[in-house]
């Protein structure tokens, strides 16, 4: 059974990663409803802006959805911003309110490399997915993680690519690289 892997669709990098799991010959949709994400069986969380696509999130009335999904076995890959919706606390910015998801143990903290212009790409090497070519833009930092979260890789010394048990989450942009390790590993956990 192959399978269908969803792309969140309410803002930030869509089209990108649908253009990555095309390539993988993966079958994609967009999830803007509840309704979409009764329909996959993996889900991608693009980078955007956190606060913009969490506050869509709520407003649609899919936080709650979500979260059950995501506790009860949904495959989902989050990057970037799609990691900081992911942490069950987050740190930065001027809203504390904001909703998230919450369901991996993980304080990340929001733009923490800093502003647009502190931008970088570097290679990171991944367990189970090789060398990355990742791209930082107002990037968030994986400051600490629970005991049950496994470290995929690092850089500068602290994590970049988490996992816990169904969620993997990256702090950096593959599909701006046309990276597909991640995608790939999204795709196996969904295979079983």
């Amino acid at each position: 059974m192959p399978g269908k892997v969803g792309v969140l669709a309410l803002q930030g990098d869509v089209r990108e990663h649908f253009d990555l799991l095309r390539g993988l010959d993966v079958a994609s949709v967009g999830v803007k409803t509840i309704e979409d994400l009764e329909t996959v069986d993996a889900l991608v969380l693009p980078g955007g802006e956190s606060t913009t696509i969490g506050f869509l999130l709520d407003e649609h009335g899919m936080i709650e959805p979500l979260r059950k999904r995501i506790e009860d076995g949904l495959p989902v890959l989050g990057t970037c911003a799609g990691a900081i919706l992911l942490a069950r606390s987050v740190l930065g910015g001027t809203d504390k309110n904001w909703p998230t998801i919450g369901v991996l143990d993980a304080v990340v903290h929001r733009n923490a490399y800093g502003r647009q212009v502190d931008s970088f790409e570097d290679d990171v090497d991944v367990a189970g997915a090789g060398t990355m070519h990742a791209v930082f833009i107002r990037a968030p930092v994986i400051s600490s993680v629970g005991d049950d979260v496994e470290v995929l890789a690092t850089h500068r010394d602290g994590p970049v690519v988490v996992r816990q048990n169904n969620i993997l989450a990256a702090t950096f942009h593959p599909e701006l690289a046309r990276e597909t390790g991640l995608h790939r590993l999204l795709v196996e956990a969904m295979r079983g």
